[in-house]
């Protein structure tokens, strides 16, 4: 397994005080990065949707090309730097081993003793992007086997999904409802399952105490993965039980088209 070169000084991580917010050009561009995701799906729906494609096509295909860059691009470096970025454990100072080292006693990632993994021990910039998340909830700094378990099968089968879903939007293809609330539920059990262990023990790895973690980073983003699920499976529900109606004979379209 491939890791990371020991720097002989190792990043610092500190917690945030109650009151005090520091936007830095991590921070900044972490943001801007969120931006430019939702840029290039906006930009990409003015390119493939037809001009004659209505508001929900667009929006549905605008949620479903973030939704896939954010897991591909984003989330994908996470797991790099859960496999591949690492520092030996002894080097470390003791702030930056016990608290962040989420694994009951005895037991190692990859079942190495030798040194921890995750975006703390890294210097690069998708390593510096998710040190500013880790602010927030300093899960997604380490190796929290629960948060790689729920995010190797958000990039390896919700990224490509997501892409499958836009491009079924882009042809206005009836069956792409059923990948769609495949994704949706995926989705929402995905995010409960990130969230319910930290709420049932509480929240030892989630800071709260300033506006910007508990309202940006906790809330806002992670609702949005939320609410555009629950819309998509309103919206896929009314396109199911129209097919039902075609096919039983009565009112409806038969072939629900988007």
């Amino acid at each position: 397994m491939a890791t990371s070169p020991h720097h002989p000084n190792p990043p610092t991580i500190t917690t945030s005080s109650p009151s005090l917010v520091t936007i830095d050009s991590t921070t900044i561009l972490s943001l801007l990065g969120t931006v430019a995701a939702l840029a290039l799906a906006h930009a990409l729906s003015l390119r493939l949707l037809p001009r004659s494609a209505g508001t929900t096509a667009r929006v549905l295909f605008i949620w479903h090309a973030f939704d896939a860059a954010i897991h591909a691009v984003f989330e994908g470096s996470f797991l790099w730097n859960v496999f591949f970025v690492s520092a030996p454990r002894d080097a470390l100072p003791g702030s930056l081993r016990s608290p962040f080292e989420p694994l009951p006693p005895g037991t190692h990632w990859f079942a190495d003793p030798t040194r921890l993994y995750g975006a703390f021990y890294g210097r690069g910039p998708f390593s510096r992007l998710w040190q500013e998340y880790a602010k927030a909830d300093r899960r997604w700094g380490g190796s929290d086997t629960g948060v790689v378990s729920l995010e190797v099968l958000t990039v390896v089968l919700g990224a490509p999904l997501a892409v499958v879903c836009a491009e079924g939007v882009r042809r206005g293809a009836g069956r792409s409802w059923f990948w769609m609330t495949v994704l949706a539920t995926g989705e929402l059990y995905g995010g409960w399952m990130t969230f319910a262990p930290e709420w049932l023990t509480g929240s030892p790895n989630l800071d709260t105490s300033n506006w910007m973690y508990k309202y940006l980073y906790l809330s806002f983003f992670n609702l949005l993965w939320v609410f555009f699920p629950l819309w998509v499976l309103r919206l896929a529900y009314v396109a199911f039980a129209d097919v039902g109606k075609g096919e039983s004979g009565e009112e409806g379209e038969g072939k629900k088209r988007l």
